[in-house]
């Protein structure tokens, strides 16, 4: 019985990797990098390479590596070590890059091989004259993954022409550089970058799926801040198979398809008398498209991202919670509109086309620069496939270098993209030590060397022998470099902070004004306190002065003066200002007298007028002046 389900299993999954061929001419496109020569001179040149699709190309940056072809072990199966090889590069050098032959085992492993003994890329000489081919990663089980996922080089393979002048120019004795560049591997056509990601929902199909849900729960948060800051348009996309048509009605294409035979996908444990079925898988791949479509009409595509990492959480297949209802209560958990992802999704029964998946399989078809979609997990970036781990920062390094330089966002310069060249010597920049600053700036481009800017002072040079502060506020970073001390409680500085990038002694001090400044001998060389009756000191940075006797020295004046002089013009000093106070007392009494006086005449004034109209019961006759007659 096991025989007869195993050999129709086999039947059927051929008949699915013949329909998986598109109607039209279909092609695999080759992604490939440029491979310069610079020496020796005979070989120097351009040449092609093909990206391996495994490791960490440096999408955006080059690298400069002197190839070595080893002796021994040329194929690279066995580890290096049991040579008592080493490509480690010594301090100064350039990185190795190891030239290796093909065959007799995996493309993976000679490079997880190289990688162990300290080679910074590989590069792989084809065996027979070919057009040039993928290096893939083999059928992963559990000895194979734990190396591939470790691989963390790039590596790439050449003409078989190419291997054979590489190494007769090592064999003859020549330095033999080369220059790998990933910098237009990801092209660049505008300020935004398009992506894709061809997926599956099926959690049970091993170690290449555990991989793929990895990513995309830890490539989700980056995902979004692209995609939210318009600096991204992201597509997920679904693989599916179409089913033969002379066996639409069998039990195998019943129970792996959906829309009598259209859409189809591989038992998720590969047999068909238990567990979830094919068409299981394909039912939750439209599912996730729909709910794709329904959030970039709402304006907010970036959900997808939520609901397959919540649905991978709450529904996996081990649980048996791989079904509708957890997926209804994920969409319905994110605000989702149930009624339209539903009426997006169809009829699965449904003898008619679907059209989101039959978009799909339109659009696994190669256009353009872009081959045919036959792998998952696979990924496009600018209409290109990307090549290599499948990891956060790798494919952050690849989405990266689809934006023109200097256009890239901000978290195209995280942590999680740099290259780390700054921690080997500093990466060749300029450094200062002491206040632990640096010129040098790890993108995923490579490092940079530029002078920078701390605590809002610019350093200005050209970053890689010299950076000096400038401007305000310079010498509050590392006192400006230029010389200060401090001794007794008093401190002294030779940086003036006036915008220029000059240091000066202060006063009291001689010297360069940057490694030393020397206290001066006040006393000596200025002859400072100089009168009679003063005695001098020196102190570090300035001077003291004390008169013999009752005598007080006036630092100013250079001059002593008697104690008692002092005490008279204090007196002085205080009988003016009891003078002063009486004369203000006396103004203040004159002006509240005259204020007075005019007051009552004022009074007096008003009531005779008073009288004139209005005579007051209590007074008499009121003598008027002005009707007097005069005779």
């Amino acid at each position: 019985m096991k025989k007869l389900r195993r050999s129709t299993l086999a039947l059927f999954l051929g008949f699915l990797l013949l329909s998986v061929a598109p109607s039209s001419m279909g092609r695999f496109v080759v992604e490939k990098n440029s491979l310069t020569v610079t020496s020796p001179e005979k070989i120097k040149g351009t040449y092609d390479s093909a990206i391996g699709n495994f490791g960490i190309p440096q999408y955006g940056g080059s690298m400069a590596g002197s190839v070595v072809y080893p002796k021994d072990n040329q194929k690279g199966c066995k580890e290096f070590d049991e040579s008592g090889i080493s490509f480690k590069s010594k301090p100064g050098a350039l990185p190795t890059i190891v030239l290796l032959d093909r065959g007799s085992c995996f493309f993976a492993l000679k490079v997880w091989n190289a990688q162990k003994a300290g080679a910074s890329a590989v590069l792989v000489a084809d065996d027979i004259d070919e057009n040039l081919i993928t290096m893939d990663t083999p059928e992963e089980d559990g000895s194979s993954a734990k190396y591939i996922e470790n691989i963390t080089i790039p590596s790439a393979l050449i003409e078989k022409s190419f291997g054979i002048k590489l190494k007769d120019a090592i064999s003859g004795g020549d330095m033999v550089n080369v220059n790998l560049d990933w910098r237009e591997a990801v092209p660049h056509p505008d300020d935004r970058v398009e992506y894709e990601l061809w997926t599956n929902s099926n959690d049970e199909c091993g170690v290449k799926c555990d991989m793929l849900m990895e990513f995309v729960k830890d490539f989700k948060g980056a995902a979004q801040i692209l995609e939210k800051g318009g600096y991204t348009q992201f597509t997920p996309h679904y693989i599916t198979w179409y089913c033969p048509q002379a066996f639409t009605l069998s039990k195998q294409c019943k129970s792996q398809c959906i829309n009598h035979g259209r859409y189809c996908a591989p038992d998720p444990e590969q047999d068909f008398s238990t567990g979830y079925d094919g068409k299981d898988v394909v039912i939750e791949n439209l599912r996730q498209l729909c709910v794709f479509k329904v959030a970039n009409e709402t304006k907010k595509p970036w959900v997808w991202w939520d609901y397959v990492t919540d649905f991978q959480i709450r529904c996996p297949m081990k649980e048996k919670k791989y079904n509708k209802e957890c997926a209804d209560a994920v969409i319905k958990s994110l605000g989702l509109d149930l009624k339209r992802i539903e009426k997006c999704m169809g009829d699965p029964d449904a003898d008619s086309d679907n059209p989101v998946l039959k978009e799909e399989q339109d659009a696994q078809v190669g256009k353009g620069s872009r081959g045919d979609v036959t792998i998952l997990p696979t990924l496009v970036v600018n209409n290109r496939q990307y090549r290599g781990k499948l990891e956060k920062g790798a494919v952050m390094k690849a989405i990266c270098s689809g934006f023109e330089e200097t256009t890239e966002p901000a978290v195209c310069l995280s942590s999680d993209v740099e290259t780390n060249e700054c921690l080997d010597n500093n990466g060749g920049c300029w450094r200062d030590k002491a206040a632990n600053i640096t010129a040098c700036k790890d993108t995923f481009r490579g490092r940079v060397c530029e002078c920078p800017l701390v605590d809002g002072v610019q350093f200005k040079g050209d970053g890689y022998t010299t950076c000096e502060a400038s401007g305000p506020g310079r010498c509050k970073i590392n006192n400006g470099g230029c010389w200060h001390d401090a001794r007794n409680g008093h401190a002294f500085s030779a940086c003036l902070d006036d915008g220029h990038v000059k240091c000066q002694c202060p006063a009291g001090f001689k010297g360069d004004g940057v490694k030393n400044c020397d206290d001066i001998d006040e006393c000596g060389e200025k002859k400072a306190c100089q009168c009679p009756e003063c005695t001098c000191k020196n102190t570090w940075g300035s001077y003291d002065c004390s008169c013999s006797g009752d005598l007080l020295y006036i630092r100013d004046h250079d001059a002593c003066i008697s104690k008692t002089a002092s005490q008279g013009g204090k007196s002085a000093w205080a009988a003016f200002w009891v003078i002063l106070l009486g004369l203000v007392l006396a103004a203040a009494g004159a002006y509240l007298v005259y204020k007075y006086r005019i007051r009552s005449y004022m009074d007096s004034e008003i009531r005779a007028i008073m009288a004139q109209y209005m005579p007051l019961d209590s007074q008499g006759e009121v003598v008027n002046h002005v009707n007097d007659e005069r005779a």
